[in-house]
């Protein structure tokens, strides 16, 4: 880790996080014990997460990422211990840095046809589509994907043990949450901007008052939604009855 460079930007950029330390050189060097023996080579590796397997509404968003050797970014980890702010903050430095970023997605749809599991496959493998030549192994969060067109490593709780699935985790969190609050002004009075489709209690109060929308998962037979009646409404259109049966 000696003589690594660092954003020039990353102060202003990161004031919640401050000037990188001692701490966290080391840390960074842990997580980025996958990559280097291929960085070493001159040799290009991505890392792929997803985002949003759990909600009852909304597509789940996959990122691939490739990042190069140097910048590293400090405060790069896994997406759901950052503060939503410096998760922001991490995104655009992702995007700057990076040497290539793509993202794919599942529709609620496609959930519902293929189940959740099948459709994150489907999220990732669009995602790698995106990658530019030259990408040798990618890096998975989680248990392995078949058919992936890259050799891969399998990594679990990856988004906090590699680099590269770190950032893809953070790039596929705020890609969905951005889809998410673009999403509540098709669909209003769901909330989707502030829960992004979770079983929160809002939003399935919501579900209940106005019945679902074409956003909702409805093979997600989850006990708090058993009154609700699953008839997909359209923009626009009024929920045929409100309240529970």
């Amino acid at each position: 880790m000696t003589n690594r460079c660092w954003p020039e930007n990353v102060g202003a950029a990161l004031p919640f996080l401050g000037s990188p330390d001692e701490q966290e050189r080391f840390r960074l060097a842990r997580i980025t014990a996958f990559e280097r023996p291929f960085w070493a080579r001159g040799l290009r590796v991505a890392g792929v997460d997803e985002a949003g397997r759990g909600p009852l509404a909304g597509p789940v968003v996959a990122a691939a990422v490739v990042m190069p050797p140097e910048p590293l970014i400090p405060g790069i980890d896994d997406s759901k211990r950052l503060k939503p702010e410096i998760r922001e903050c991490l995104f655009e430095l992702i995007c700057q840095y990076a040497v290539a970023v793509s993202v794919g997605q599942a529709t609620p749809q496609e959930i519902d046809q293929l189940n959740i599991l099948v459709a994150t496959h489907l999220a990732m493998k669009r995602a790698l589509e995106g990658l530019p030549a030259g990408t040798v192994h990618v890096f998975v969060d989680g248990p392995g994907v078949p058919g992936l067109p890259y050799a891969s490593t399998s990594l679990t709780d990856g988004d906090a043990r590699c680099y590269s699935i770190a950032a893809a985790s953070i790039v596929a969190k705020v890609t969905r949450d951005r889809i998410m609050q673009q999403l509540d002004r098709e669909y209003p009075g769901y909330g989707f901007a502030r829960h992004k489709g979770y079983a929160t209690q809002e939003h399935v109060e919501a579900i209940q008052r106005l019945g679902p929308c074409p956003l909702h998962r409805v093979s997600f037979h989850v006990p708090e939604l058993r009154t609700a009646s699953w008839n997909p409404r359209l923009p626009g259109e009024r929920a045929e009855t409100s309240g529970t049966t």
